[in-house]
């Protein structure tokens, strides 16, 4: 069965140039963006019932933009001023760079990894001395925490937000050949929306083991999986298997 339409769970890439738009091109596809899931911040009297003291943190650990966002939320809050002092240590470049929306970027305090919790801990490892506090969502994984204490990092957890599923009940009779997941939250999202889906013809690709185990887990078959040697990114993985449809037809 060829592949003609997909849903791509998450928002619209920002701009006129994206890999998506390649591949639709490319193999005349229809390519949807529609985010399953989506965040929401936990209220200042929620975050107070932690018993988090941010003021007694040297540093701070980001590991997306929505950490940033909603860590400076909280503090506007609770009426916290971050001092300048504070040392920031972000899980990439890019987000190093998104910090630039609450603070002026001093290369002194902003520290950044390539992209995994790995390198970032070896330039913490420098810094034994801060108390570092970690925003996080409600579904962090367990690897990023787990690293931290195999290094004994002095770290404290604070969560600020979290996932919720979209209300997707406009896609009801929506028909798709592909839909693509990055997240368990969003294999979670279909199940809590479409609580009798039926896979049937429908192929699903996943990113990512957690989001792969996630498809397996709810009985759904997991047709692309992405990354693989061959296929780095999840539109590699697709268009490797739409090509392998067209082969069949």
């Amino acid at each position: 069965m060829a592949i003609k339409t997909i849903l791509v769970s998450q928002p619209k890439p920002e701009g006129d140039k994206s890999p998506y738009y390649d591949l639709a091109d490319k193999y005349k596809l229809k390519i949807d963006f529609r985010p399953f899931i989506k965040v929401e911040g936990i209220s200042a009297q929620e975050f107070r019932t932690q018993k988090v003291n941010i003021p007694e943190h040297t540093a701070i650990i980001m590991t997306s933009k929505a950490a940033i966002d909603h860590f400076f939320r909280i503090a506007e809050e609770i009426r916290f001023e971050v001092p300048d002092t504070m040392k920031y240590f972000c899980i990439s470049e890019a987000v190093a760079y998104y910090l630039q929306k609450y603070v002026s970027f001093r290369k002194r305090k902003i520290f950044f990894g390539k992209q995994t919790i790995e390198e970032l801990v070896e330039l913490m490892k420098k810094h034994k001395g801060e108390k570092f506090l970690l925003p996080c969502t409600d579904i962090l994984r367990d690897k990023i925490p787990e690293t931290l204490e195999e290094n004994n990092i002095n770290f404290t957890k604070a969560t600020l937000y979290r996932t919720v599923a979209s209300d997707l009940s406009d896609l009801e009779d929506v028909y798709y050949d592909m839909l693509v997941f990055f997240s368990p939250g969003g294999i979670e999202s279909l199940m809590k929306n479409f609580p009798d889906f039926k896979q049937n013809n429908t192929f699903i690709a996943a990113f990512g083991p957690t989001t792969a185990n996630a498809v397996l887990k709810n009985n759904l078959r997991l047709d692309v999986h992405a990354p693989q040697p061959n296929a780095p990114s999840m539109t590699a993985a697709i268009e490797l298997y739409v090509k392998e449809q067209l082969k069949k037809k």
